[in-house]
Order: structure tokens, then C-alpha cells, then sequence
């Protein structure tokens, strides 16, 4: 009790010196939502209150202090992305419910060679692949224990595990399911008006920067290790009646993905909700013939809290444009804009990347965001091309345990040291973002 005491009144008084920061700076209402995400991103960072409880604080904050009315604030935990993540979810959760991961894992396993070079490889792909539709949290805990049977060797499970780590995260760019920045992306860009960035289209222009980021990570992670050979057991029984349910409803789910997305200029897709596809798909698992969910048993597997973060998310970026906070920061990134377009992306990127090291991705994301759409409506840069940018930077953090949670969940595994995991990570931050504005300013420039 006493220490959760000490926690809270650390967010408090943090709250109050950026308050009084702020307040010579900026107008009342700026510096007092400055204040509240300061003290909402202390008790994220401190755990003084759980998540969930944290996450709700702007429904009653921002209100109090005249931010936002108690209806804009709150209208944000409905946001249709929040379903999008709901319905991926219950079909992970089906996923596990049934075995499916395992089979899918070993499989995968299964196609690389038993050496340690390909375990590795093995291990990050099936890692990123997995996270691109289950979330990287999830990913790492499943594979984890995997990983670390595979060898005794302390040194080879060290690279087993950041490379699972570092794999869910390079991965979880791949749909705009696969990580919470993608999402926070998704519902700001519907708030702001912006044309949303279909599902098949999202991963045409990322599977580049994924692939070469596998190859590259799985090929540092693998250097310095004899090649040896290593005996795994990856045999699987055949798939279970329920096993091939869930493999319908996301084989369906796909389908249904991939025709509802327009190809422009030849097919303008179906035009149905993606958030309402991927919702129906959850629900039916709960239905004859599938029946794989049951409420009583599987609602507690339901991440309500992370469900309330999003929402608050988007009430921080709401309150940013609100309060005309976005534009105040944007006027001094506009200088920045004068630049090379190639200049002002790694600009973006490298703050983007390092930010997110010591803060949440989420919160962090949900900051950006509005500020650098009002810099593109302002200086006439492409806003989907530089949203882009920050949010697949917010996701490539290797570095501290912190920076995301396969990270930390690597770390609680024992056998990788922060020295260890920095002194990778920072190499991988710095490829990363040249990669990102690299193929951005070559690919997605003409794709958005």
C-alpha cells in the first residue's frame, strides 16, 4: 500500500512541474492536459494504478479540466478500430483455446534446417508471421517456452529469445491488426477525414520492409555461433475437428479481407466494414456449427484493458487537436518540413524510435500523430506518407525492456541482460530506420 502511495504521488507531482512547465509556454487547457498525460503515462510506466483504471482517467480528467466535454472524451472507447482489435482477438483467443499456435509453430519449424542458424531464422519468422495476426505479447509468451527447450546452451537461448522478441515486433507491422500503433493509425486517420488504407494494400506496401528486416535481424542474431545441429521434436497429430473450424473461419476471414479491399484504379472492393468483417468472424466462433467460444469460459480472456487504453488513445489525440496543442507543436516542425522529404522522414523516424524507447508506443503514437498530420496539412508533405513513418518507428524499438512488451517478456525469461539487449537493439533501431524511410521514399511515396 505504501509503496503504490509513493508511486501515485510521483505521477502527482510529476503532473504539476510539467503543469508548471507548460504554463509560460502554452494556454491553460494545453498545459493542463500536459499535465494529465504526464501523470497518466507515470502510472502506465509505475504501475501506481492498474492499466485499466489508468486508461479510464481521461474520461473523468479531461472533462474536470475543461479539455474535453465528458462525451467527447468517452465517445473515443467506442471507436470502431476498438472492435477491429476485439474480433482479432476472440479469434486468438480461439486460437489458443485450441492448440492451432502449436501446430502452426512446429510447422513452420519444421521447414527451416535443425542447425542453429536455421532454428533462429525458424523461431523469428514464425514469430513475426504469428504476430502479424495474433498480438506480440501473445506471440512471445507462446513461443518462448519453445525456444527455451530447445537448447541448454545459455548463450544460444539468449538469441532465442531476442530473436522471438525482436521477430513479433518486426512483424506486428505487417497487418494493421498486428500491433496497437496500427490501430491507433487506422481510427485517427477515420477521425481526421483522411481515405483508411485497406488490409491488402497495408501489407503490400510493409511485406518489403518485413522480409528484409527478418533476413537481416535473423542473420546478426545467428553470427558468432558454430552450426550445430539441434535435435527438436516437432511432431504434430493431425488436426482436430476444432483445430479445422478456427482454420475455416480465418481462411474465410482472409477471403473476405482480401475481395473487400479496392484495387485501384481496376476494382473498388466490396466495401464493407473491415472492423464489421473482423467482428462478425469473433462472433461466429461463438455459433453452431463452430461453437469453439463460450462466454462463461472465454470472457475473462478478453483484454478489456487494452481495449480501454485504445480508447485512451484516442481521447489524447482528440484533446491534442481540441486544445490546438497539435498545431502549436506542428508550427516548429514546420521548419523541419522546409527540408529534403528524405531529410524530414528520418528526422521523424529517428525521434519517433528513440521516444518510444522510454515511453509506451501507445501513448506516444497517439501524441504524434495529429501533431505531424498538422504539419502535412500546413507545408503540403503527403500526412498518410508521414503517419506511416512514425507509426511503423513506434513499433521498431529493440533496445530496453520497456520499449515493448515482447521485449520486456524476453528479459523476464532470464537469459538476456539489458547490456545484451541494448547493445543489439541499437543496432537494429538504426537499420530499422534507415530501411523505413528508405522504402518509404521510394515505395510508399507512390503507393499512399
Amino acid at each position: 500500500m505504501e509503496e503504490q502511495s509513493k508511486k501515485i504521488l510521483l505521477a502527482l507531482f510529476l503532473g504539476l512541474i510539467s503543469f508548471t512547465a507548460m504554463i509560460g509556454f502554452f494556454t491553460l487547457q494545453q498545459s493542463l492536459m500536459v499535465a494529465a498525460i504526464v501523470l497518466m503515462v507515470t502510472l502506465w510506466t509505475n504501475e501506481g494504478l492498474p492499466l485499466a483504471v489508468v486508461s479510464l482517467l481521461p474520461i473523468v480528467m479531461f472533462p474536470a479540466s475543461g479539455v474535453l466535454s465528458t462525451k467527447e472524451a468517452a465517445v473515443n472507447y467506442a471507436n470502431p478500430i476498438i472492435y477491429l482489435f476485439l474480433g482479432g482477438f476472440l479469434i486468438a483467443i480461439s486460437v489458443e483455446k485450441t492448440g492451432l499456435h502449436k501446430v502452426i509453430a512446429n510447422k513452420m519449424l519444421g521447414l527451416f534446417p535443425s542447425s542453429t542458424r536455421g532454428i533462429i531464422f525458424a523461431l523469428i519468422i514464425t514469430s513475426g508471421l504469428l504476430s502479424s495476426v495474433l498480438s506480440n505479447t501473445t506471440t512471445t509468451l507462446l513461443l518462448l517456452p519453445i525456444a527455451l527447450f530447445l537448447t541448454a546452451d545459455v548463450k544460444l537461448k539468449m538469441r532465442l529469445a531476442l530473436g522471438i522478441a525482436y521477430g513479433a515486433s518486426i512483424g506486428g507491422i505487417l497487418t494493421p491488426i498486428g500491433t496497437p500503433p496500427n490501430l491507433i493509425l487506422m481510427g485517427i486517420m477515420e477521425e481526421l477525414g483522411m481515405e483508411a488504407i485497406p488490409f491488402a494494400q497495408w501489407m503490400y506496401m510493409v511485406s518489403p520492409l518485413v522480409f528484409i528486416m527478418f533476413i537481416v535481424v535473423g542473420f546478426v542474431m545467428s553470427l558468432g555461433l558454430k552450426d550445430v545441429h539441434i535435435e527438436t521434436d516437432l511432431s504434430t497429430k493431425p488436426l482436430t475437428p476444432d483445430q479445422k473450424k478456427v482454420l475455416y473461419v480465418i481462411g474465410g476471414l482472409i477471403f473476405m479481407l482480401l475481395v473487400n479491399a479496392p484495387i485501384k484504379p481496376y476494382y473498388g472492393g466490396l466495401g464493407l466494414s473491415e472492423p464489421g468483417i473482423l467482428l462478425t468472424a469473433g462472433l461466429l466462433l461463438f455459433a453452431p456449427p463452430f461453437s469453439i467460444l463460450n462466454w462463461m469460459e472465454d470472457k475473462e480472456n478478453i483484454p478489456y484493458r487494452i481495449m480501454f487504453l485504445f480508447g485512451a488513445g484516442f481521447a489524447i489525440a482528440a484533446a491534442f487537436t481540441k486544445t490546438g496543442m497539435a498545431s502549436e507543436i506542428a508550427s516548429h516542425l514546420i521548419a523541419f518540413s522546409s527540408m529534403p522529404i528524405l531529410l524530414f522522414l528520418l528526422i521523424i523516424a529517428t525521434m519517433v524510435t528513440f521516444t518510444t524507447e522510454i515511453t509506451s508506443n501507445t501513448a506516444l503514437i497517439s501524441i504524434m500523430l495529429p501533431i505531424l498530420f498538422k504539419v502535412a496539412e500546413q507545408t503540403g508533405v503527403d500526412a498518410a506518407l508521414v503517419m506511416m513513418v512514425a507509426t511503423v518507428c513506434a513499433s521498431y524499438a529493440f533496445m530496453l525492456p520497456i520499449a515493448t512488451p515482447p521485449n520486456a517478456i524476453a528479459m523476464s525469461s532470464g537469459v538476456v541482460s539489458i547490456k545484451t539487449m541494448a547493445t543489439y537493439g541499437i543496432v537494429f533501431n538504426i537499420l530499422g530506420i534507415i530501411l523505413i524511410v528508405a522504402i518509404a521514399k521510394s515505395f510508399w511515396i507512390g503507393v499512399l
